[in-house]
């Protein structure tokens, strides 16, 4: 099965997101608030989960929270990339005031991203977070 350009670019981008990943200290937790970031997205709203992950990150790589960072260092870059983000703004700001279509596109597009990076975490990252 061959994967058209979009989804190959994104396969690729996931792939090193989820090796980032799997170098980090809180390896195991990044893997866990990967695959649950579908979840919360289709539960909560982008918005929402994107200012969850914001408030839960830490700069400390010493703590399992600094995955949220990660994470939400990792989601800027491919949607600035992607032309549905300004790089100058802050991500939830930026998403937040998006209209609906492109609210929209951008969750489509998280989502098959985090898709992606659920993948590759599960393949590369072993065990799972203590929680």
């Amino acid at each position: 099965m061959a994967l058209n350009g979009l989804e190959q670019g994104r396969a690729r981008y996931a792939y090193d997101c989820a090796r980032q990943g799997k170098d980090l200290p809180a390896s195991k937790e990044y893997k866990s608030y990967v695959k649950k970031i579908p979840a919360l997205i289709k539960m909560n709203g982008l918005g929402a989960t994107l200012a969850f992950i914001a408030a839960k990150k830490k700069d400390d790589p010493r703590k399992k929270e600094y995955a949220y960072k990660v994470i939400y260092d990792q989601l800027k870059p491919w949607l600035v990339e992607k032309g549905l983000v300004e790089r100058h703004q802050d991500l939830v700001a930026a998403v937040v005031a998006l209209d609906s279509l492109s609210y929209r596109m951008v969750t489509g597009e998280v989502l098959a991203l985090f898709k992606w990076i659920s993948r590759f975490a599960e393949g590369l990252i072993e065990g799972e977070a203590d929680e």
